[in-house]
């Protein structure tokens, strides 16, 4: 009496190779949505302003400042205002980036994806970081 065991099927060696190639078309299927979703998050930029119309900043994926306006109205301020008005745009446009760093995870790699939630998780993390918020700390000017 031969015993059927669930390795049954890889014995047959037709049944191994349909088996590999479709765990082969579904890691390629994965890396395809993988480099979509790294290629929309590189590309990704986000532009924010602050409460008060001072400043417009816009930022690259990673939260690097990549633009910076100020308004005519900054002259009408102290240079501590107008920074904290920069560092608000900067908060706000990294809020708003890893919010869509993590809407670009689930549409290219699914709601399910533990990879999506990683890497969104990960992009929060980073973008989210704290910043120094006291303008006379800067160095430099």
């Amino acid at each position: 009496m031969s015993e059927v065991s669930d390795t049954q099927p890889f014995l047959d060696p037709d049944a191994s190779r349909e088996y590999l190639r479709s765990w082969k078309d579904d890691v390629d299927r994965t890396a395809a949505r993988a480099a979509a979703m790294s290629e929309q998050i590189e590309r990704l930029r986000v532009t924010a302003r602050d409460g008060n119309g001072l400043a417009e900043v816009t930022i690259d994926s990673g939260g690097v400042l990549v633009g910076l306006e100020l308004t005519d109205r900054i002259h009408r301020f102290e240079p501590a205002v107008v920074a904290r008005a920069v560092l608000s745009a900067l908060r706000d446009a990294r809020s708003k980036a890893a919010d869509r760093v993590h809407d670009i995870a689930v549409e290219t790699m699914g709601p399910d994806s533990l990879s999506a939630r990683t890497i969104a998780d990960r992009m929060r993390d980073v973008l989210q970081r704290p910043a120094d918020d006291d303008p006379s700390t800067a160095r430099g000017f």
